[in-house]
């Protein structure tokens, strides 16, 4: 018994071929259903700052590949892979750089800091999700950060919807404890501190 294909890789499998024959709105429509996705499999992998400059950078890779392409109806997962091999580059491409700028003077090797400080806690969930093993931290972040379904993920990254539920489930029951953790650090080391307050205030 033969399976049909979902709607969703039908529709791609048009739009590869149009873009493949030079149809730009099509791409752009391609751009459009599988830019969360590459987003969120970047920001599992890659400094923030970053992230947007890459996004376009994997579908200016991708378009002229698309001819590479076999199977138009996996285009989610081909893409996925050109963005986790773009990830990849970005580290090697970081040490060429570093290697670089640490034989400059230190003020010329400085980066201008960033006009506003990023919200504190989802900084720190956002360590912590890419914290967890890879298997767990794309389909989170998709889910948590891209918003992404747990069926839109399955679509979109070629993953069977089972295995999506599975690391989604162990992935939150990680970041859970991983955040406990924090806490009760967190709980600690405030605790010498408001001590020490306190005695100051006691102080004559």
């Amino acid at each position: 018994m033969t399976t049909a294909p979902a709607p969703e890789s039908t529709g791609d499998s048009s739009l590869v071929v149009a873009a493949r024959e030079g149809d730009r709105a099509a791409f752009g429509g391609l751009y459009a259903r599988y830019a969360r996705m590459v987003h969120g499999i970047l920001l599992a992998r890659v400094p923030a700052h970053d992230v947007d400059d890459l996004v376009q950078d994997v579908f200016l890779r991708a378009l002229p590949r698309l001819c590479d392409l076999r199977d138009v109806t996996r285009f989610g997962p081909w893409l996925a892979a050109i963005t986790r091999n773009r990830a990849n580059d970005y580290y090697r491409q970081t040490r060429a750089v570093a290697a670089v700028t640490e034989s400059l003077p230190e003020e010329e090797a400085e980066l201008p800091a960033p006009n506003a400080a990023p919200d504190a806690e989802a900084v720190m969930i956002l360590a912590l999700a890419r914290s967890l093993p890879e298997t767990y931290r794309e389909i989170l972040i998709l889910r948590l950060v891209e918003g992404m379904t747990g069926p839109e993920i399955a679509a979109r990254t070629g993953l069977t919807p089972g295995s999506v539920r599975v690391n989604l489930h162990r992935g939150m029951q990680q970041l859970r404890e991983k955040l406990a953790q924090a806490s009760l650090s967190g709980a600690k080391n405030s605790a010498p501190r408001a001590k020490n307050l306190s005695s100051r205030r006691n102080e004559p």
